[in-house]
């Protein structure tokens, strides 16, 4: 898979599936989950989007009128609008308000898979919300990867009609 990082234009240029990674980033303080993902899964066809920017800039402010927080947050948005397959992972030792915020905007998504060990502060209530909504959960990155491999292909031929 090809990996556009944000804030770069992907729209019109990506080969399908395509995979959004959502999930723990906590300001640069969850581990580099999104590296191992997108490393596991280079040999598959379609376009990974991975918001998390090499050129993060701590110093912004997360308000609606900086330009620079509302490129980020709008590119993930439609990453997330328009993905075949929605990788989410609950970083232990994060709080992740924002992916906590991301699932319940995606949970009604056929496409998403959560990761959510049991170390997650909230793990209960993601374990909840994705039985509730029939959104496969699974405890390891390794099985999130896997997961995405069975799911893609299926998401990549629906998505061409």
């Amino acid at each position: 898979m090809r990996e556009i990082k944000a804030p770069h234009r992907w729209r019109g240029s990506c080969a399908r599936p395509l995979a959004f990674l959502a999930g723990s980033i906590e300001m640069g303080g969850a581990p580099p989950w999104q590296r191992d993902v997108v490393r596991a899964l280079r040999r598959e066809p379609g376009t990974i989007l991975n918001p998390r920017r090499d050129d993060w800039d701590s110093s912004w402010e997360q308000r609606a009128d900086n330009p620079q927080f509302r490129e980020q947050v709008e590119w993930e948005l439609d990453g997330m609008c328009r993905a075949d397959v929605v990788l989410m992972w609950f970083a232990p030792g994060t709080k992740s308000p924002i992916t906590l915020l991301e699932l319940g905007l995606s949970s009604a998504n056929r496409g998403l898979i959560v990761g959510c060990p049991d170390g997650f502060w909230r793990s209960g209530n993601v374990h909840i919300v994705c039985e509730r909504m029939g959104v496969p959960m699974v405890k390891t990155t390794s099985d999130l990867v896997s997961l995405a491999k069975a799911m893609m292909p299926a998401h990549a031929r629906s998505s061409r009609k």
